[in-house]
């Protein structure tokens, strides 16, 4: 066998690469209709957004050969120091942190803005990995579901009160990871619950919600007292437990919604649920991206020929909105062509975890497979009206320097610990 100590390209899935070359070039393009304007039309150009870009693009280059370098067996070493130094690094921003927008999710270094959040997924990603995939771990015993869990909600709840829930939103993504590893599907369906139970709750309001809640529960009490009694004697505890936590789950959605969600979540949540009607102000950015992808029609107008997108209808189009840039100029083929690039290349980071001999990296691809998808999920959904705006980038295409090399790390990871999948560990 040909030694790969010599060659750090060695045993790479290239096609991984390719999908990620061919997202990185189709969010450049977009990234230039979306912000080129009649007095900037060349292309190198580095005080334009998609000069910016096109910078960071480059510098991705170093990072990937630097991640390569180091041998895979790093990554799993030092996987709890790597997410401990991500979590310092969330806490750093209460102090050294530049508020942008509302939000203290960035360092400014030297007039280049790092956001952390971005390279915790990564450092979260390796940790699960890292606990799961010991010899005594198992995710059917309360306790290592709870550390699991805390892995979780740690860097979620430091970024949630940044204030950024739509950055947090995406470590439910893990959720999935998780239940591919053994934890019960039970986790999944109150998963299901909860985000049911929560949107009910901001739709009929909590007082409404626990009054509907008491019924359901003292008609279910009544059922198992009169027809499941040897049943009720079993479980009435757990019952009583459980119909407690809901009671508290709505409280705290109430308590989250109001006190913990800035003005303009609670309004972009309202339009939503069709609780406030508003074109022209907090949604004016989703009707506008809606007018515009709908404006493409079949087969789009054109690279360049967008009228809305050349027009600065959709205000920062080329961060969280890009994707509406892709409808107008390449229509329902384009947009759907670009959708199956994302569903390919999740299919095929899965596929590269299932080979895997090591458990650690096999956890760690589904991580990301699972980021990747709620990532691209969320932001189309957001974009098209179907869900509200939470500030999730697409990955690869948004605007951004940080999620650039936020999502390059997550993946180049992986691809050096897939081309170390032939060694003994």
């Amino acid at each position: 066998m040909r030694s790969r100590t010599n060659n750090i390209f060695y045993g790479i899935d290239w096609v991984l690469v390719l999908i990620y070359l061919a997202l990185i070039f189709l969010g450049w393009l977009n990234i230039y209709a979306a912000s080129i304007s009649e007095n900037q039309t060349n292309i190198i150009n580095f005080s334009t957004e998609y000069g910016k870009q096109l910078i960071w693009i480059g510098l991705s280059f170093p990072l990937i050969i630097l991640i390569l370098i180091f041998d895979a067996k790093f990554y799993t070493k030092y996987a709890s120091l790597i997410y401990l130094g991500s979590l310092l690094s969330l806490v750093g921003l209460f102090v050294l942190g530049k508020n942008i927008n509302g939000a203290i999710s960035w360092y400014s270094i030297g007039g280049i803005s790092i956001q952390p959040s971005e390279f915790a997924k990564a450092a979260t990603a390796l940790a699960i990995a890292k606990l799961v995939s010991d010899k005594q771990f198992n995710l059917k015993k309360l306790n290592t579901q709870f550390q699991s869990f805390l892995i979780l909600f740690l860097p979620a709840i430091l970024i949630t009160l940044q204030p950024d829930p739509g950055s947090a939103l995406v470590y439910s993504a893990f959720i999935f990871v998780l239940y591919r590893e053994g934890l019960p599907f039970y986790y999944v369906l109150l998963g299901v619950v909860a985000a049911a139970l929560f949107v009910i709750t901001l739709y009929f309001g909590y007082k409404l919600t626990l009054l509907t809640s008491a019924i359901l529960f003292a008609i279910i009490l009544l059922y198992f007292i009169f027809y499941r009694i040897k049943a009720f004697k079993r479980g009435w505890l757990r019952l009583v437990g459980i119909y407690l936590i809901a009671v508290f789950y709505i409280f705290s959605v109430d308590f989250v919604f109001n006190h913990v969600f800035e003005q303009r979540h609670r309004d972009r949540f309202n339009i939503l649920l069709g609780k406030t009607t508003d074109i022209k102000s907090i949604g004016y950015n989703t009707n506008q991206s809606v007018t515009t992808i709908a404006s493409g029609g079949f087969f789009g107008k054109g690279f360049l020929q967008g009228e809305r997108t050349q027009g600065n209808f959709v205000p920062e189009q080329q961060t969280d909105y890009i994707f509406s840039t892709v409808g107008e100029e390449w229509g329902f083929v384009g947009s759907a062509a670009i959708i199956l690039l994302f569903i390919a290349f999740c299919l095929r980071i899965i596929h590269v975890a299932e080979r895997q001999k090591a458990k650690f990296s096999r956890i760690y691809g589904y991580s990301i497979a699972s980021i990747f998808f709620v990532h691209f999920t969320i932001n189309i959904g957001m974009v098209t009206g179907l869900l509200p705006t939470i500030g999730i980038p697409l990955p690869f295409f948004s605007y951004g320097g940080s999620a650039l090399w936020g999502f390059t790390v997550l993946l180049f990871i992986f691809i050096r610990l897939d081309a170390n999948r032939t060694n003994e560990w």
